[in-house]
């Protein structure tokens, strides 16, 4: 894990508490503003913030076309935000990478006031953990994953059924905020998919 350099879109949003955590972790983390700065990393996360400013930035600065290419053979994680940007659908135009086959809900549980936190299942993470407790997740204006479709696979869901993780091939979906909790089983397990991407 240490010989990894993992991106992280610096554009808005918690990027820096994912920088943090993967620091807590002994593993390399750049922030990406640029093009050129995805030339040495070997995989990507899209931090939670606003999808919609996200997507403007990355169109301003002239990172959507390398993000999608990027995104095509390297490992991505999207969280809250940076889910609905991975998506194919966020049922409203606004710039998206596409990349995954996911319908997500913007804004599925209301506004802020109503962000709440619950403990989930997420059965995956025992690929990297021999803690078998719950997930705590957090919800901060959270999207849902509506449905999944083709190669993508449920990973996690509320007690009620609603999806809010999902994995197809090298690319990861999270509709809640691990990078604010310090359990880092989420962040592991992506670093886990990128080692299986660098060994490929």
């Amino acid at each position: 894990m240490k010989k990894m350099n993992i991106g992280v879109l610096a554009l808005q949003g918690s990027f820096s508490e994912h920088m943090a955590a993967l620091s807590r972790l002994g593993v390399r983390a750049q922030k990406v503003r640029l093009p050129h700065h995805l030339a040495n990393v070997d995989g990507l996360i899209i931090p939670g913030g606003e999808s919609t400013t996200i997507g403007k930035l990355a169109v301003d600065f002239g990172l959507l076309d390398e993000l999608k290419a990027f995104g095509r053979s390297q490992p991505v994680w999207g969280t809250c935000a940076g889910a609905i940007f991975l998506s194919k659908d966020a049922q409203r135009q606004q710039p998206l990478l596409s990349l995954m086959d996911i319908t997500v809900e913007r804004n599925a549980f209301g506004r802020q006031i109503a962000s709440f936190e619950t403990d989930i299942d997420f059965p995956a993470l025992s690929r990297v953990s021999a803690n078998q407790t719950p997930f705590h997740a957090i919800f901060i204006r959270a999207p849902l994953i509506e449905s999944v479709e083709k190669g993508a696979e449920v990973l996690a869901t509320l007690p009620d059924g609603r999806i809010v993780a999902a994995q197809q091939d090298h690319l990861l979906a999270t509709a809640f905020h691990p990078e604010l909790t310090e359990d880092d089983r989420v962040h592991r397990y992506f670093l886990f998919m990128v080692e299986k991407a660098l060994e490929a």
